[in-house]
């Protein structure tokens, strides 16, 4: 029986490109950065030979978010250029955040050039402001405002 969520895994092409969008615009801290590589890992992924370098990230009221980047085994089918998901693809489709400020988050992802599916926008029952956007890798993000 499940009792909460734990950390939602983010493969990464480059941690310190992520960390600017993380850290720099989403306001995430660090709580821990290491490598990690040898039998346990190897184990546990099922990837002989495997070396990679994790960050931790605490969402403020419950829950990290953990970026990896796999140094030995990155993934090549996605090695040229970033594709931003599509909302109907299979698999875990986004990761839903609660931001305190979605304007200020919009204007600097914009700023900065990541991609979002629209402005943000009311819900139909008036009581969120909410946006899908894009990490620097293509992951959606779907960010929230209670209002």
């Amino acid at each position: 029986m499940i009792s909460s969520i734990r950390h939602v895994g983010i493969v990464v092409r480059n941690l310190d490109v992520s960390l600017k969008f993380y850290v720099g615009i989403l306001g995430l801290a660090i709580y821990m950065r290491r490598v990690e590589e040898g039998s346990f890992i190897e184990a546990l992924t099922g990837v002989p030979g495997l070396r990679l370098e994790y960050v931790k990230l605490v969402i403020p009221k419950g829950g990290l978010i953990e970026l990896l980047q796999y140094h030995s085994h990155p993934d090549v089918t996605a090695a040229n250029a970033v594709v931003p998901r599509d909302s109907n693809t299979l698999g875990c489709s986004h990761v839903a955040l609660t931001v305190l400020d979605l304007a200020k988050v919009y204007g600097a992802m914009t700023r900065d050039g990541y991609t979002c599916k629209s402005e943000p926008l009311i819900a139909p029952g008036g009581k969120a402001k909410i946006l899908y956007a894009h990490d620097p890798d293509g992951v959606i993000l779907e960010l929230i405002e209670d209002l």
